[in-house]
C-alpha cells in the first residue's frame, strides 16, 4: 500500500510517517517501480504501536526501547514493565508540578480584583523570581 493508504489505516499523518522513518522508528519502506513507498500490514501495525505510545505520553526514545522489546521475543516483559513504571512515575511528577502551578495561579488570580495595571498581582507574580508574589497593594488591581 502507498503512504497515503498507510496513513489512513494507521491514523498517522503522512509527514509523521516520513519523520518516523528519518529517526529510525520505522524501517525504510520498499519502493515500487515508480518510486512510491510501499507499506505492508506489519508497517501499519508498527505505526499504530508508535501512535498509541505517543498517546500514552512515551517519548520517542521510550518508544524506540518498547519497539526493541516488542521485536525481540527473547526479551523479558519485566523490562517493559520497568519502562512503563518509570514513565508512570514521570507522569505523576508532572501532574504534581501542574497541580502546584494551578494552585499558584489560582492564588494570584484571587488576589487581583481590578485596578491599575502597575499594581497588578498577576503581572507582579510573573516579574518576580522568588515564586512568592506579594499581595496586590491596591485591592482593586486587575490587568
Amino acid at each position: 500500500m502507498k503512504i497515503s493508504e498507510a496513513a489512513a489505516a494507521s491514523g498517522c499523518h503522512l509527514e509523521t510517517i516520513r519523520y518516523y522513518e528519518r529517526v529510525g522508528l520505522m524501517p525504510r519502506p520498499t519502493r515500487t517501480g515508480s518510486g512510491y513507498r510501499a507499506y505492508a500490514p506489519a508497517d501499519v501495525e508498527r505505526l499504530r504501536f508508535i501512535s498509541r505510545g505517543r498517546e500514552l505520553g512515551f517519548s520517542l526514545e521510550e518508544i524506540r526501547s518498547l519497539l526493541r522489546l516488542n521485536d525481540n521475543p527473547k526479551l523479558s516483559c519485566g523490562d517493559v514493565d520497568a519502562l512503563a513504571r518509570a514513565h508512570l512515575a514521570d507522569i505523576h511528577q508532572r501532574i504534581e508540578a501542574l497541580t502546584r502551578m494551578a494552585g499558584e495561579l489560582e492564588r494570584v488570580i484571587a488576589q487581583c480584583a481590578g485596578g491599575e495595571r502597575g499594581t497588578c498581582t498577576i503581572l507582579g507574580a510573573l516579574r518576580r523570581t522568588d515564586n512568592n508574589p506579594t499581595p496586590c497593594a491596591d485591592p482593586e488591581c486587575r490587568p
